[in-house]
C-alpha cells in the first residue's frame, strides 16, 4: 500500500504533480532522502514535512496509508 506524497507551492512545478503514492518506507528521513534522490531540484529548497496533518520536527516512523505533505515556506497576512 506504502503512503500518499502531497506537494504544495512552488515543490509541484518540480515534481510535476501535486500527489504520488509511494512505496512504503519505515521513516521521514528514509522518505526524504528517497524523494530528493527521485526529484533532485528539491534538495536545493527549503521545505518542511507534514505527517497526518502534524507538522513535524525530527525524524517520524511512517504507518501504511499515512499520508506526508512536503511544505514550502509560507506567507500570508
Amino acid at each position: 500500500m506504502g503512503v500518499t506524497v502531497l506537494f504544495f507551492g512552488q515543490l509541484t512545478d518540480i515534481t510535476s504533480s501535486a500527489s504520488i503514492d509511494w512505496p512504503m518506507v519505515t521513516d521521514s528521513d528514509t522518505l526524504k532522502q528517497e524523494i530528493i534522490q527521485r526529484f533532485p531540484p528539491l534538495a536545493s529548497k527549503t521545505f518542511r514535512l507534514a505527517v497526518g496533518k502534524q507538522l513535524i520536527t525530527a525524524n517520524t516512523i511512517l504507518r501504511e496509508g499515512q499520508t506526508i505533505a512536503f511544505l514550502p515556506p509560507f506567507s500570508g497576512g
